[in-house]
């Protein structure tokens, strides 16, 4: 299962549509928010949170891969997204709460002091440790001025999606949602069979009668050792895993 959170247009011609759901075996197992200019934090999470809480509870993943691309924060060279630092480590806040094996990645980002700021803040979420907004001194220290904090307020642009597109684009992924069974019941399957030897009874066998491996005795003459088969049905475990791009 993949989702992606992305700038619809001409970025990447002919990918991206809300339409494109995957085909075949695959057929909605991908999902496309394409999102307009300006998005801001509230707007974002009013998408994120319902669609991944959804595809959890459907999917029920064993692991997540969550891409945090920091172009989509206020102020990047090539994005055209509003979110704060905080609105951004909100989704990986909200990952986290699923108690799910999470791997965090890296991805885009043009504006490269905002991109540190937004995945250094981001570590400290994933770390459950709270990061102080004033920057301590380092060797980069000046690139970070003229304010020398870790937070960048998010400008007045305009947010072009309107509750109206956001609200269509909600429900139509839902509903794509809602036509996916819900994570496939578990199928069982043999084990190999295990040979077991039977546990030995000292009362029973008289030591001067069992077979001395260097006595004359003929192989005919040779009790066989009885063994038991056992079957049992397993439960094999999920391995699927779900990829999220911010």
């Amino acid at each position: 299962m993949t989702v992606s959170f992305h700038k619809f247009g001409d970025y990447f011609p002919g990918t991206g549509d809300i339409r494109d759901i995957g085909y075949s075996k695959g057929k909605y197992y991908s999902l496309n928010v394409p999102l307009d200019d300006g998005i801001d934090d509230e707007s974002y999470h009013f998408l994120f949170k319902p669609i991944i809480g959804k595809v959890m509870e459907f999917f029920k993943p064993g692991a997540v891969v969550l891409q945090c691309g920091a172009d989509s924060l206020s102020g990047d060279r090539l994005g055209c997204f509003n979110l704060s630092i905080k609105g951004h480590a909100e989704c990986v806040k909200f990952m986290r709460s699923f108690n799910v094996p999470l791997l965090l990645l890296g991805g885009g980002g043009y504006t490269i002091r905002n991109v540190a700021r937004c995945w250094c803040y981001e570590t400290g979420v994933a770390l459950g440790t709270e990061v102080d907004d004033q920057l301590p001194q380092h060797e980069y220290y000046e690139y970070f001025g003229p304010d020398y904090t870790l937070h960048v307020a998010p400008s007045n642009m305009e947010n072009k999606n309107t509750r109206q597109l956001l609200e269509e684009i909600r429900n139509n992924l839902l509903d794509n949602l809602s036509k996916l069974q819900h994570a496939p019941s578990v199928q069982f399957q043999e084990r190999p069979p295990d040979t077991e030897l039977p546990e030995a009874d000292e009362d029973q066998d008289d030591a001067d009668e069992r077979w001395d491996p260097d006595s004359d005795m003929e192989v005919d003459e040779k009790r066989p050792i009885p063994s038991r088969v056992k079957r049992e049905a397993i439960e094999p475990e999920r391995k699927d895993s779900v990829c999220f791009m911010l």
